[in-house]
């Protein structure tokens, strides 16, 4: 069997895990009791923890002798941890174990995107986004499949989020070793990837798209629910969304041929205000599910084109720590922001409302970038514009 069909089962796999857990864990947070507030601190509180361990977790993979070993420890951390959600539902006991859960989940798919990229390079037959379109369908399935069994029984979230990832890690033992680059004693300091201005014009628009992104993820379910809609339909929201990434997956080769990732990022951005104004707009739930097409447009485009870029662009001895930087801000600060103040605005002007602010952010950062961004290409054109994919 081709190696490189253990990749793509391994993404279809780790993704269900998203599935399970970042769709349900606040409908779960909300049926023992947590306010909105209290909710969105619970799920900015783990971030916070995220912004310590992303550059740890990188540092180890690039010195590491088998990056490998690290995501294991990463896949067994967040499967064991996991399991003790349902002890109690003390606000700080559920704040203490999200925060242990959270050190080994955040980083788990910036390594898995780096032993990924760096096994393509050698494999030259496959691309990256067919293989993480695995994690595209692996999320659909999941969402539809549990949004059924959460209706009865949404405890059922940490046992089988374990059970993915144990499934996971059976996956990661046919991958070949992929060892770090400075293993060998070469020595990089991160610090590097600071100096490069157009990573750090990208990086920045993605953060602050992540953080209306970080609103939407720890608030969409309540709200969603708040709309009539049950948790059934909920999955099928998650289902239309997961499945609205497969056209950018599959012609991401032509697109990056075709157009500049400034421009990609741009439109990314667009339909991001966009969604967020219908998000306010549409009340009802079947007009929301609707809006989930949009989804395409967005964390998937900005995933896979800052994923490519970092492993293309940054120095190899910094890759997994280019990798684990994004992740930093998208899935640590940018979440934070998107939690906690999200989950205060909710206190203030209502879930709805905040929508219409998030769409406002969005909009901002299109401006800004269209005039940063594009000009950062005009004074100083890439190398080799044409990202493969």
């Amino acid at each position: 069997m081709d190696i490189m069909i253990y990749f793509l089962l391994y993404y279809a796999v780790v993704y269900m895990g998203n599935a399970v857990y970042g769709t349900f864990i606040p409908v779960y947070f909300s049926s023992v009791g947590a306010s909105p507030a209290e909710i969105g601190a619970l799920l900015s509180f783990g971030p916070l923890v995220a912004i310590l361990a992303q550059p740890v977790w990188g540092a180890i993979g690039d010195r590491a002798r088998s990056k490998n070993a690290v995501l294991f420890a990463l896949l067994a951390g967040s499967g064991i941890s996991v399991l003790f959600f349902p002890v109690s539902n003390a606000f700080l006991y559920l704040l203490l174990i999200i925060c242990v859960f959270t050190f080994f989940q955040t980083s788990i798919f910036a390594i898995s995107d780096t032993i990924t990229l760096e096994q393509l390079e050698i494999q030259k037959k496959w691309s990256f986004g067919p293989i993480r379109m695995g994690g595209t369908i692996g999320f659909a399935l999941m969402s539809m499949v549990f949004g059924f069994i959460a209706r009865q029984h949404i405890r059922m979230i940490f046992v089988v989020y374990a059970l993915i990832m144990l499934a996971s890690i059976l996956l990661l033992t046919r991958f070949p070793k992929v060892s770090g680059h400075q293993s060998g004693g070469s020595k990089v300091k991160i610090w590097v990837l600071l100096k490069h201005r157009r990573l750090m014009i990208y990086l920045a628009l993605n953060f602050f798209l992540q953080v209306t992104l970080g609103y939407y993820y720890t608030f969409f379910p309540v709200y969603f629910r708040s709309l009539g809609g049950d948790n059934s339909l909920l999955g099928w929201a998650m289902v239309i969304s997961s499945l609205s990434e497969v056209p950018f997956l599959l012609f991401s080769a032509r697109i990056f041929r075709r157009f500049s990732i400034s421009v990609i990022l741009l439109v990314a951005g667009i339909a991001t205000a966009l969604r967020w104004l219908l998000f306010y707009l549409f009340t009802d739930p079947f007009q929301v599910v609707a809006t989930q097409v949009l989804h395409g447009l967005m964390f998937i485009v900005l995933t896979v084109t800052l994923a490519t870029y970092i492993n293309k662009e940054v120095p190899k001895e910094l890759k997994a720590s280019g990798q684990t930087l994004n992740g930093l801000l998208n899935l640590g600060a940018a979440r934070i922001i998107g939690s906690f103040f999200g989950g205060l605005a909710v206190e203030w002007i209502g879930m709805r409302s905040v929508f219409l602010y998030c769409a406002i952010i969005a909009l901002v950062c299109v401006a800004v970038f269209s005039w940063l961004g594009l000009r950062e290409e005009r004074i100083k054109p890439a190398v080799n514009p044409s990202v493969h994919l």
